[in-house]
């Protein structure tokens, strides 16, 4: 997804990320000079859906005009056949891997690393 905030806004006539600030607090969303600028320069981390939907309502815009889905950047995976097993080395001339997750004797799956 591509975070879209200061094209949207642009549309909208606001230039500045202190604007947007600004516009954002008038309507209960009080954001730090930090997160703003991640907001208005970068691609954020996370977004809260209470802040989405304030954004939205402040620029007028739907969710669809702030993230922009981008299919071409995803990877994809080929789904190995239910019963085989794919295994490196195996001399099946196969690429395609399955996704390995450790788990515990217990069944709980291991902390990320």
């Amino acid at each position: 997804m591509r975070w879209n905030l200061r094209m949207a806004a642009a549309q909208r006539d606001i230039w500045k990320a202190s604007e947007m600030q600004r516009l954002l607090a008038e309507h209960g969303l009080v954001v730090s000079a930090g997160k703003m600028s991640a907001l208005w320069s970068g691609q954020p981390p996370s977004i809260k859906l209470a802040d989405l939907e304030v954004i939205c309502t402040v620029l007028g815009c739907e969710v669809g005009d702030l993230l922009l889905a981008e299919p071409s950047k995803v990877s994809r995976t080929v789904p190995v056949e239910p019963g085989r097993r794919a295994a490196a080395g195996s001399g099946s001339g196969s690429t395609s891997r399955a996704a390995v997750v450790p788990r515990r004797r217990s069944g709980r799956s291991l902390p990320p690393a």
